[in-house]
């Protein structure tokens, strides 16, 4: 594979998981990983109690918006080399058929736009969900992909997921 990988992030309204997912995989993954997102049912917003995650990390927001997964289906969209669900919903959706048949994962991450609680309780839901892709994105960003490849990665990937 190529490098930069291309590396994008699947959830059902990309309001939110996906988008920290993206910013982290960036920062982090910079100059060898490009991170981009998106969903199947775009709400058309990105979250705000996921940009003041974001801000609270020091990452950066600008530029991060909610799309379709179609924009990655076209012929004009970034050669992807890895697909990772955050959502269980994107998860048991069909996806489009990508081009060049980029590796594919599911790393499942609690909705925290789903908690109904105080404002704590919410914030806390963001955090949680933030530390969760925080530490599988670093995780995948320790493995040697210059020597795994096939079924190893593929392990290795789905591995990260049940962590």
């Amino acid at each position: 594979m190529p490098k930069p990988y291309n590396v994008l992030f699947l959830c059902t309204g990309n309001s939110a998981r996906s988008i920290m997912a993206e910013a982290i995989m960036n920062h982090k993954g910079s100059p060898n990983f490009v991170a981009h997102s998106a969903g199947s049912h775009p709400s058309g917003l990105v979250r705000p109690e996921a940009l003041r995650q974001l801000r609270s990390a020091h990452l950066p927001t600008s530029g991060l918006r909610s799309k379709a997964w179609n924009e990655f289906s076209q012929p004009d969209a970034p050669k992807l080399d890895f697909v990772f669900t955050v959502c269980d919903n994107a998860a048991n959706e069909v996806c489009p058929v990508w081009p060049g048949q980029p590796m594919t994962a599911h790393w499942g991450v609690p909705d925290p736009a789903a908690v109904n609680g105080t404002g704590e309780q919410v914030e806390k839901a963001f955090r949680d969900a933030y530390f969760l892709l925080e530490r599988r994105i670093s995780l995948f960003l320790s493995l040697p992909l210059s020597t795994l490849h096939g079924l190893s990665l593929k392990k290795e990937v789905d591995e990260i997921g049940r962590q």
